[in-house]
């Protein structure tokens, strides 16, 4: 029959409708996730992989904002302008009888618009690190809305451009924009800057979450939250209305059949319970997975220093200095060629740059050697990126081995046999600030 037929499609058509906000309710829990599962970094403590910061906009050179002239690092106008029409149009209705009516459309058009950005650096209490907001997530701030009309000089002055037709002749500008000294909250991946041993945060096509809020951490997970649970409902109405369909298939009702909804609702929370597991043992594994990262940033380092110490400790011995000063430092040297992972014996590293420092003062001759010169400052940069890796796998390791012990994360880490990363233990690593003359 074709109400048969007609309910069938209705039931597949919801229950397919359920799936799908299934699907985006635990996509909004993944975000939801991720930003619970990085820990906010202090902009000295920012080497590589995704981060999470929070501090002001600043710059040293901001953009002036279009509309309304503020000092910021991006800002995004618009100018929409009103029109109305009245139009004639005939119908037929339902006896088949023509007639005509008039009716009047009206509305806005978008007629200018521009939208700029700038690198700028975050600023915290622990220093700066740059932000390349390209390809960024950006939630700012409105900061200019006005309407006018000719009379105005702002309606000609601000957008120079021929009306529309059927214009009312009024215009609405509005500008969004990032002002100087704007708290923000960053999430983004991070990387080393290409001009100095250093990090920034920029779009990375591997990592779907960047975004770059005026609103807090807390305001921007809880719409993730919002969007979890609302999406969620929204999936068990879909499943219950196509269950309804079925139930009373052909037009009839009966007296209220309580089986088949609960029936329904338990489907529905077994697959909600199986992909919440699903979803925290993914985010576990990521996690997991970035520590590893960390480690493997560390482990880059080491091994970088590991091929610069013996051209060093060539260049100290062909002087030959036999002084105690310089045997122990080509004790120390020597004694830090192997990298080794963190918690095993001779997992813990120690700065070699200060006492090449102390020596190379002790020693001016050494300083004449451009071979000297060169090694030194390329194990300066070295050290100084070990301290960024060490920094952060530290905080990321940290941040999973409060996950395995939290519950109910705890029990699907059992599961899965994961178990907690020691820290890198580490002294007298160098960290060179970001020097910049931000502007006021």
């Amino acid at each position: 029959m074709p109400s048969e037929t007609l309910t069938i499609v209705i039931t597949v058509v919801a229950m397919l409708a359920a799936a799908g906000c299934m699907v985006a309710a635990f996509r909004a829990f993944k975000y939801m996730r991720t930003i619970d599962d990085c820990p906010t970094s202090k902009t000295q403590g920012v080497f590589i992989g995704l981060t999470e910061l929070k501090g002001t906009a600043e710059s040293d050179e901001p953009l002036i904002s279009y509309l309304a002239g503020k000092k910021c690092v991006q800002y995004d106008w618009k100018v929409d302008e009103h029109w109305s029409r009245t139009v004639h149009e005939t119908y037929t209705d339902a006896q088949g009888h023509v007639h005509s009516r008039t009716r009047v459309e009206s509305g806005w058009k978008n007629i200018a618009g521009e939208q700029k950005h700038i690198p700028f650096y975050l600023k915290d209490d622990a220093g700066l690190i740059r932000i390349v907001p390209e390809g960024a997530e950006i939630q700012n701030i409105r900061v200019f809305v006005e309407k006018c009309t000719p009379k105005d000089d702002l309606y000609y002055g601000k957008c120079p451009v021929r009306e529309i037709p059927h214009t009312t002749r009024k215009r609405r500008f509005y500008e969004s924009a990032i002002p100087l000294h704007t708290r923000l909250y960053v999430i983004g991946q991070a990387r080393e800057r290409q001009d100095m041993v250093a990090a920034e945060i920029a779009w990375d096509k591997d990592v779907k979450m960047y975004i770059i809020s005026n609103r807090t951490e807390k305001q921007v997970r809880s719409s993730y939250l919002r969007g979890f649970w609302l999406w969620l409902i929204a999936g068990l109405l879909c499943a219950l209305g196509g269950t309804a369909a079925l139930t009373y298939m052909g037009g009839d009702i009966p007296v209220f059949v309580w089986q088949p909804f609960v029936v329904t609702v338990a489907i529905y929370l077994f697959i909600f319970i199986l992909a919440w597991v699903l979803n925290v043992y993914n985010s576990l594994i990521n996690l997991h997975n970035r520590v590893k990262q960390g480690w493997s940033q560390v482990d880059i380092q080491l091994k970088r220093r590991y091929d610069l110490i013996p051209n060093l400790v060539k260049t100290v011995e062909g002087y030959r200095c036999y002084e105690s000063d310089l045997q122990i430092l080509i004790v120390e040297l020597r004694s830090q060629l192997q990298a080794t992972p963190p918690g095993e014996k001779g997992g813990d590293f120690k700065g070699m740059a200060p006492l090449i420092n102390i020596i190379s003062e002790k020693y001016p001759e050494l300083k004449a050697s451009q071979s000297f010169i060169r090694l030194q400052q390329q194990l300066s940069e070295t050290e100084q990126r070990i301290a960024l890796a060490r920094d952060y796998y530290n905080d990321i390791a940290t941040f999973y081995n409060t996950r395995l012990e939290i519950i109910p994360d705890r029990f699907v880490a059992f599961l899965a046999r994961l178990s907690p990363r020691p820290l890198m233990g580490a002294a007298d690593f160098e960290r060179a600030p970001v020097q910049v003359k931000l502007a006021e």
